[in-house]
């Protein structure tokens, strides 16, 4: 039977974007870094996603993690450190039409960004971040960090850090007009991919908290929760992650837990004693703070230049006639 070439091309399917046009540049992390783990699950889903390069822009502060913008084939604004937030903030604000994200590390976002995080959740403008969290200062190579263990021995600790880590979980489930939480380790792809796919798709301030080795400044850091599945506990539900049939089998301690109910979701991150991996807390019912402040009418460039010079003849010196 003969098909006619124009039945062919109605049949085809559209141009799909691949998964090699969402690569940047060469990653320069070091061998083994989760941070690999956490750029392939993101290029897999803008390629699940088809996701317009040009309608994706990635932000980051100062940090190992902070480098990966210059690693996606998309839009990025690498920025100063700890102020990745503030810019995510200011693109979502004029540009709703972008798909934002931000790569922050645990100095970044906990130390010298804290108060941006805390205000950054109020807000719950719609945008996926990540925090990558190894315990550890790497591309400063090796101070303490604010979520590194007691004890921990660097080049600013040499005698071991005194304080007892700080708790992201908590910390985001204990701020005001909270939307999304998670928390997710890199040495499970399948988990990895899921939960952030999850942020994604959350309309909201989503936040995931990532597990990420360090083999170079915390070397055996996450090495036995890797070697002993059962130091995880699984959060499945309907509404938030459920394990393939093999991840099951490999990962024994599994817990039922509604990611609506967010007092038990700061039950689990306080007192559970093994590691809790999935969707802590989802809300979508919390308004963005850029719908709520939606313009009146369109920014134009003529708009934005005459309100620039309205400002500044404010301040202009006239020659006198």
């Amino acid at each position: 039977m003969s098909v006619r070439a124009t039945d062919l091309l109605l049949q085809s399917p559209e141009d799909q974007h691949t998964l090699e046009e969402y690569e940047g540049r060469m990653p320069r992390w070091c061998t083994g870094c989760g941070d690999l783990a956490v750029l392939t699950a993101v290029q897999k889903l803008c390629r699940d996603e088809q996701l317009s390069r040009e309608k994706v822009v990635f932000v980051s502060g100062i940090g190992c993690s902070s480098r990966f913008p210059h690693y996606m084939g998309t839009y990025g604004f690498h920025g100063l450190h700890g102020r990745a937030l503030p810019i995510a903030e200011g693109i979502r604000m004029r540009r709703r039409d972008l798909d934002v994200f931000v790569n922050t590390g645990d100095g970044d976002c906990c130390s010298i960004g804290a108060a941006h995080w805390v205000h950054a959740t109020r807000y719950n403008m719609n945008m996926t971040v990540m925090m990558h969290d190894n315990n550890i200062y790497g591309l400063t190579k090796k101070q303490a960090s604010p979520t590194s263990p007691k004890g921990t021995h660097s080049d600013t600790t040499p005698r071991g850090s005194d304080l007892n880590a700080f708790d992201p979980l908590m910390a985001t489930l204990g701020m005001s007009n909270l939307s999304f939480v998670a928390q997710v380790p890199d040495w499970i792809p399948e988990l990895l991919y899921k939960v952030i796919a999850a942020a994604y798709h959350h309309k909201g301030f989503s936040f995931v908290r990532i597990l990420q080795r360090c083999p170079e400044f915390m070397p055996g850091r996450f090495e036995p929760c890797v070697e002993d599945p059962d130091q995880l506990q699984m959060l499945t539900h309907a509404d938030g992650i459920e394990l393939s049939p093999a991840l099951a089998k490999v990962y024994r301690f599994k817990r039922q837990h509604d990611p609506i109910d967010l007092t038990e979701a700061r039950k689990i991150a306080g007192t559970s004693t093994k590691i809790p991996v999935g969707i802590l807390y989802r809300n979508p019912s919390i308004p963005c703070y850029e719908d709520m402040r939606q313009p009146t009418e369109l920014i134009t460039p003529e708009l934005i230049r005459n309100g620039l010079e309205s400002e500044l003849d404010r301040f202009t010196i006239w020659p006198s006639d």
